[in-house]
């Protein structure tokens, strides 16, 4: 999808996208980022250390978050600025079906130097994961 500046509003919906998350996902993006913390494999090393279970990397929970905004302006290169707070870990059980991210966003701004404000909504088993996150992007007129 691609949106232009002329058709966005302040309070428009961004469309919303679910990410599911499994497991096999964890070990694959530790293998990417070469971030292999127990924590994101080890279910009995992540419940020893108080954790609920196995969760999902922060950065894999932000970058899902970042492809909110990168699928609707159709261009990753059209994000300036992103930032998040990490407020809850994605947990991720083992049942085969792994946990599920529901991102939402919505136009806050239309700022005067041509950028688009975007707040970010993220929810994993019906809370909030992610606080405070945003994204600046330009658009084509």
């Amino acid at each position: 999808m691609s949106v232009r500046m002329s058709e966005v509003a302040v309070g428009d919906q961004l469309p919303a996208l679910s990410v599911p998350l499994t497991r096999a996902d964890l070990v694959r993006y530790a293998g990417a980022s070469g971030d292999f913390n127990p924590i994101h494999w080890k279910e009995r090393f992540a419940t020893e250390v108080g954790l609920p279970d196995v969760i999902a990397h922060g950065m894999l929970t932000m970058a899902v978050a970042g492809r909110l905004v990168s699928e609707w302006t159709g261009d990753p290169g059209a994000i300036l600025h992103y930032s998040v707070r990490f407020t809850r870990p994605v947990v991720v059980p083992d049942d085969g079906t792994g946990a599920l991210v529901e991102l939402t966003g919505k136009v806050a701004k239309k700022n005067d130097d041509g950028t688009v404000k975007i707040n970010i909504t993220a929810r994993s088993a019906d809370q909030g994961v992610l606080g405070g996150a945003s994204a600046t992007v330009r658009l084509p007129e």
